[in-house]
């Protein structure tokens, strides 16, 4: 039961994250700059992290009891700074290139984060693992349209900010799997986008989003932005991944994309072919069949 819980949480949190092109690129068409959009998202995702910790602690004290939290706060707050990582490097590609191909590109995590597991923990993974990573891979390049579109107008750079948000969304599956998991999720996830607001303000230094005039039509984005993007995806991958395994973890991930297909559909009037409705239904159906446990022998 507790498995089935965290695979839900899994898929809920991928399903977010996989609207969050779409916002961007309209942020994007109304003016606001990459430093803009991601600094509003860290700073609304953080408030509304620690304001919900606040209202659970005042409502149900005795829930942090059920918690042994031993592992410093510290290394929380800097296992954050893959969180904001994601959000910079992604907004950055999605500004560069078609946002199809971009979510193409962040869905190299998933061979990228068995790389990472194999290198670094020696996790080898299985043959249905790995036949599943690779239906899923091509079926991402038809999901996407990647195979109509013309190569030779890709952005080079914007490729590269790909492949980088694709290893930093790796880095952050994995860390959720492993830091903070004895302290509750509320609380890990307040911890962690915490240290994505210090990165992202270190790093960009947004300090325009104080402006009245720019918060004033700036802060639909980011109470959409940081709802789908920072709080709920954290809160759900810290509750899920743990029960559900990494590499599990990883797969279920991957129902971002047919979210981000469809968004892009319906929000932004973007047409898809039949080749891409297959590609997702492929992604779907691999999803499913990973997920499928033999039954034992009597």
């Amino acid at each position: 039961m507790d498995k089935i819980k965290g695979i839900l949480a899994v898929f809920l949190g991928a399903a977010s994250f996989g609207i969050l092109s779409t916002f961007v690129k309209k942020a994007y068409a109304q003016g606001f700059n990459l430093g803009e959009v991601t600094g509003i998202q860290a700073l609304f995702g953080m408030l509304f992290l620690w304001i919900a910790l606040g209202l659970l602690a005042g409502i149900n004290p005795k829930y942090f009891h059920r918690y042994a939290s031993s592992s410093p706060k510290w290394l929380i707050i800097f296992s954050g700074l893959s969180t904001g990582a994601v959000s910079i490097l992604y907004y950055k590609c999605v500004q560069l290139v078609p946002a199809s191909l971009a979510i193409v590109l962040l869905m190299q995590y998933i061979w990228i984060g068995q790389l990472i597991e194999f290198l670094l923990f020696g996790q080898r993974p299985t043959i249905k693992l790995l036949l599943g990573i690779v239906i899923i891979l091509g079926a991402t390049a038809l999901a996407t349209g990647l195979l109509e579109q013309d190569l030779q107008q890709l952005d080079v750079l914007g490729l590269g900010y790909g492949l980088a948000a694709a290893t930093a969304y790796a880095i952050f599956i994995i860390v959720n799997g492993r830091v903070g998991n004895d302290y509750p999720p509320l609380q890990k996830s307040a911890l962690m986008v915490s240290g994505a607001f210090i990165f992202v303000f270190l790093t960009l230094q947004p300090l325009s989003i104080f402006d009245s005039q720019t918060l004033r039509t700036l802060w639909p984005y980011g109470l959409l932005l940081s709802l789908f993007g920072t709080v709920l995806p954290p809160v759900l991958f810290a509750y899920g991944i743990p029960k559900t395994g990494v590499s599990l973890g990883s797969i279920l991930s991957a129902v971002e994309l047919p979210v981000a297909v469809c968004m892009s559909n319906v929000v932004l009037q973007e047409n898809v072919s039949f080749i891409q409705l297959v590609g997702v239904g492929c992604i779907l159906l691999v999803v499913i069949f990973l997920n499928i446990q033999k039954k034992p022998s009597s």
